[in-house]
């Protein structure tokens, strides 16, 4: 193996709504972190979602719930990911996989952006941990909306937005 200098710079990117980050996010993007040179977390504008925090809230919570990652950047866009990716030079996605009906759509994901991209892309699956294995946004927000304490599952800071949120509401 030729030493870290001379090879590529190995890029991943993580794309996802994250309304909002959970624990379930984070602890994909610290296995990915150890993974790959450069991780991407892109945070998608996806306009057949009605989420809850803006695109902006979205970016500086992920912001701030990866900073302690040096190789972790996060950034926003619109369209399709792949064109994204062309764009930037990525050739891997990373996608967390919490039961078997997550496979199913991601598989279909995967094989369309393969096929579109003429083979360029690559998708990376990880399972989730099983502490996480249950956790998903849509049941943090639902939590939240009825004021129940959601520390366990997202950063403090995630929680204290998400109960302000649910208190002008």
């Amino acid at each position: 193996m030729r030493k870290n200098e001379d090879r590529n710079l190995s890029r991943a990117i993580y794309p996802g709504s994250f309304d909002p980050v959970t624990y379930g996010h984070l602890d994909i993007i610290k296995r990915s972190a150890a993974m790959f040179d450069e991780v991407i977390v892109g945070v998608l504008n996806n306009s057949a979602k009605n989420p809850l925090f803006s695109i902006a809230e979205r970016t500086q919570m992920l912001e701030e719930a990866v900073r302690e990652f040096d190789n972790v950047s996060v950034i926003c866009f619109d369209g399709l990911l792949i064109n994204y990716m062309k764009e930037h030079d990525i050739s891997v996605i990373v996608r967390g996989l919490r039961a078997i009906t997550d496979f199913d759509y991601e598989l279909q994901i995967a094989q369309s952006n393969r096929k579109v991209s003429n083979e360029t892309i690559d998708t990376v699956f990880l399972t989730t941990s099983i502490d996480y294995a249950y956790l998903s946004s849509s049941i943090v927000r639902e939590y939240a909306s009825y004021g129940t304490d959601v520390t366990d599952f997202v950063p403090e800071f995630v929680a204290k937005k998400l109960q302000e949120r649910f208190q002008d509401k």
